[in-house]
């Protein structure tokens, strides 16, 4: 068996709080969730003015990154490119999903909703770069 991490409340706080300060520096309107490496939610938040359909689908991003391992605009682009099976795949063919992956495995994803699909994936990758930030910069005090 191999060591892992899991993602803990503070972790998926701290990239919640950078994903929505991303989101407000650009003027959008977004929900935001969390998973964990189970694909389970940890956080689902749905900012004032944000679709309401964004609520439902921000989730379904996350756990799509979690169940592939993959960002969630690699299947729409089999979608696109037409490999159209891609449909039947338990998961959703939106960009707006990216993985949490940390010590070389998957703990979580980040699963945005609500603007344009880059725009979607932006805010997510601004989440997990706050959020390996603050890990490496712990790190770094730990071993100080």
């Amino acid at each position: 068996m191999k060591p892992t991490h899991i993602l803990m409340l503070d972790d998926v706080k701290l990239a919640a709080a950078a994903a929505e300060a991303e989101a407000r520096a650009n003027g959008w309107a977004v929900s935001i969730a969390i998973c964990d490496a189970g694909g389970h939610a940890l956080w689902l938040q749905r900012m004032d003015g944000a679709p309401l359909m964004s609520a439902a689908v921000a989730p379904e991003k996350a756990r799509t990154c979690v169940l592939s391992g993959k960002p969630s605009k690699t299947f729409e682009d089999m979608v696109n490119n037409g490999r159209f099976a891609a449909l039947a795949m338990p998961v959703v063919p939106l960009e707006g999903g990216e993985p949490i992956v940390f010590g070389g495995n998957v703990v979580g994803a980040v699963g945005v909703s609500g603007v344009k699909a880059g725009e979607d994936a932006q805010v997510a990758r601004a989440a997990i770069s706050a959020l390996l930030a603050h890990i490496a910069a712990t790190q770094q005090e730990n071993a100080a």
